[in-house]
């Protein structure tokens, strides 16, 4: 089943907690932007369980909201060929 829930070249936020993923859902959706609050696939290794699922025409203006908001995700991924790849890191602190 994880596989239909990323379509190759989707990306994945990965957050450290459930209060600030769907925290940043909620903002994501208010602000009109096409996202889904998936169960983070296995491979990723999330402490939460849960991501948020974008395309590529949504990534500048999702990471600018949540860094708006500060609510930046543990990193970004995206399914390449196969396999999840480590988009962005944020340090720490930040998350």
């Amino acid at each position: 089943m994880e596989q239909f829930m990323v379509q190759e070249g989707q990306y994945l936020a990965v957050f450290n907690s459930t209060h600030r993923v769907m925290k940043a859902e909620n903002l994501l959706k208010s602000l009109g932007l096409r996202i889904l609050l998936i169960p983070a696939p296995r491979a990723l290794q999330t402490e939460c369980g849960l991501a948020i699922r974008f395309d590529d025409t949504q990534k500048q203006a999702l990471l600018a909201a949540l860094a708006d908001h500060d609510l930046m995700p543990a990193f970004v991924s995206r399914l390449v060929d196969g396999v999840y790849v480590r988009q962005e890191e944020v340090p720490p602190e930040d998350h």
